[in-house]
């Protein structure tokens, strides 16, 4: 069953034109109408490794963090990987300035990997444990993208949510092979660089069915407005529903670029689903006939107790929002996991339609 993401990144309307009821009052909207996407700081801002463990570079910083860096992924391959978490302060919510780089170590193999009859991982998180007594790998300093978009294509629900997420920070992580890796975190914060280790560790190469850039993608129905009567709050959560279910996927792959998001902004832990929506309503409107735009709901009947939608399964997707965008020739050319900004859309999007 899709694994609810990131319980922690909980701080995380189409115009009349464009297919919502109303604009939303501008008054209610959250902090991501005011945030800036930043690049990644430089790493000679943060300490090099010089052969240390992945323990031995926490202790070196001024001291604990107090801010929380929560991982916002959980499919990773051999390479470079997207690696997107959020930041936030426990009394106010989201940080979203923060400076940023992660650090990685090997988790060794954990004999045996079988559960403990108690129920809790036992060996896998002594492992984890132990991956903090590894030679760590970095800096890889974090970038940050904005979930900002066009007051016209903010949905009320995204603009009532207080806990809608306003940004997203990422690392890119060259994983040198399949396993497990621990994550630990420098951030600077009050003037001084304080350190965290992540909560559980990266696997690499767990999720090998999922469709990856150069493969043939799935071959799905997703329903329309039509299949519902105009019914949309049948298969969309977000409010208003907006213009992402106007096309049934099976009948444009193939023949034009598709644009192909799996979020449910009403049930998404993470609270990033309702954002990067109106992400994609944006860039729907931007794109025009250029390629077909659609949004998958993740549960049955929308009812996280029903267990997820055939469609989802297909896909074999452990977490969402997922972004796919394929060519006119069936082909995926660009999967995307977690949050993201306009930026980001634009450049999977013009994958998807190249020549």
């Amino acid at each position: 069953m899709l694994l609810a993401l990131l319980c922690l990144l909980a701080i995380g309307a189409l115009a009349s034109g464009c297919g919502g009821d109303s604009e939303p009052d501008d008054s209610t909207a959250n902090a991501s109408t005011s945030t800036e996407s930043r690049p990644a700081p430089p790493k000679s801002e943060f300490p090099a490794t010089e052969g240390r463990t992945l323990r031995q570079v926490l202790k070196a910083a001024d001291g604990p963090i107090e801010w929380v860096v929560d991982p916002a992924a959980e499919v990773f391959y051999p390479g470079e990987n997207r690696y997107p978490f959020g930041v936030f302060d426990r009394e106010e919510g989201e940080v979203t300035d923060a400076e940023v780089a992660l650090y990685y170590a090997k988790v060794p193999e954990p004999k045996p990997r079988a559960k403990s009859k108690s129920g809790n991982r036992g060996p896998e998180a002594k492992a984890e444990a132990q991956a903090l007594d590894q030679p760590a790998v970095g800096p890889f300093p974090a970038s940050i993208e904005s979930l900002a978009v066009e007051p016209a294509f903010r949905a009320k629900s995204t603009v009532e949510d207080p806990d809608a997420a306003a940004v997203v920070y990422s690392s890119e992580l060259p994983f040198p092979g399949n396993g497990e890796w621990r994550i630990a975190a420098l951030v600077k914060e009050d003037g001084e660089m304080k350190g965290t280790p992540l909560p559980g560790a990266a696997v690499v190469g767990e999720f090998h069915r999922i469709p990856k850039p150069g493969q043939r993608a799935p071959v799905i129905h997703t329903p329309t407005a039509q299949d519902v009567g105009g019914g949309l709050s049948k298969i969309t959560t977000r409010l208003p529903p907006g213009t992402l279910n106007k096309v049934d996927y099976a009948e444009a792959l193939g023949k034009e670029p598709i644009v192909l998001l799996f979020a449910t902004p009403q049930f998404c832990q993470s609270r990033v689903c309702g954002p990067v929506v109106d992400v994609a309503e944006q860039a729907k409107l931007e794109y025009g006939d250029e390629a077909a735009f659609i949004q998958m709901e993740i549960y049955k009947d929308n009812d996280p107790g029903r267990g997820v939608r055939p469609q989802v399964r297909a896909f074999h997707l452990p977490t969402e929002p997922f972004l796919f965008t394929i060519d006119r020739r069936g082909v995926v050319r660009d999967a995307v996991e977690g949050a993201f900004g306009l930026k980001l859309m634009h450049e999977a999007v013009d994958k998807a339609i190249a020549p």
